[in-house]
């Protein structure tokens, strides 16, 4: 995520416009923050702390693990894939706006197997009894591609603790649908928040996106982080 001294920002109750095409984009002349995710996680956490991207470009990149990759190095891959994505879509269509384009991924593990996006309920089902009565970590990884073409990144490790769940609390987690398309098979800022003994670490990183770091980042790049605050009063 990104800075600088003047951007027009959408207004807090109006949805950023999704740019998933290098047409859609050429149209955003005026664009300054740009988040390449379709996650509706990651834009709440942005606007929580007074964000509101100019547009959304989702990147699609294959997230299969390679080859003895160690989890952290995999989360910072594929947000830098995601970036590159999202940069070459932003070239594609010509735009010259000065940008600020973020990226993030996020990837849940237990030592250095790396859990899916579950998708299927045996999928989600072999993560929580995986995940049941111990502890695992999570690593998210953002980066940042500057007006001035210059990439920053930051990797935030976690550590979560889960309570031993039941066969019963199992099944009735899959019914609630929560867990699709999550890293890990859960989401710690929903229903299974109630399974969480212990989180050491970045709750927001967890979710999705390192609030912390993100700004952090942005600020040290210019981009007006706290412009909108007096307006959230």
């Amino acid at each position: 995520m990104s800075q600088q001294t003047s951007a027009e920002h959408a207004p807090a109750d109006q949805a950023p416009r999704s740019a998933e095409s290098a047409t859609e984009v050429a149209a955003l002349p005026g664009a300054r923050l740009i988040l390449a995710s379709a996650s509706p996680r990651r834009l709440a956490l942005l606007q929580q702390i007074g964000i509101e991207p100019d547009a959304l470009l989702p990147a699609d990149v294959d997230e299969t693990p390679r080859k003895a990759e160690a989890p952290r190095d995999l989360a910072k891959r594929l947000a830098r894939e995601k970036l590159a994505e999202a940069e070459a879509a932003m070239r594609r269509a010509g735009s010259d706006a000065p940008t600020w384009l973020i990226s993030a991924d996020t990837v849940v593990a237990v030592g250095r197997r790396v859990l899916p996006k579950a998708e299927l309920p045996d999928e989600a089902a072999d993560c929580l009894r995986l995940l049941s009565g111990r502890q695992h970590r999570v690593y998210t990884a953002v980066c940042l591609l500057t007006p001035r073409g210059g990439r920053r990144e930051r990797l935030v490790e976690s550590r979560v603790r889960f309570k031993r769940l039941s066969g019963r609390e199992i099944e009735g987690y899959l019914g609630s649908g929560e867990w699709r398309g999550k890293a890990g098979g859960y989401a710690i800022q929903g229903l299974a928040s109630a399974f969480v003994v212990k989180l050491v670490g970045s709750y927001s990183a967890v979710v999705g996106l390192p609030l912390y770091e993100t700004a952090s980042l942005l600020e040290g790049e210019g981009f007006p982080v706290r412009a909108r605050w007096g307006a959230m009063a």
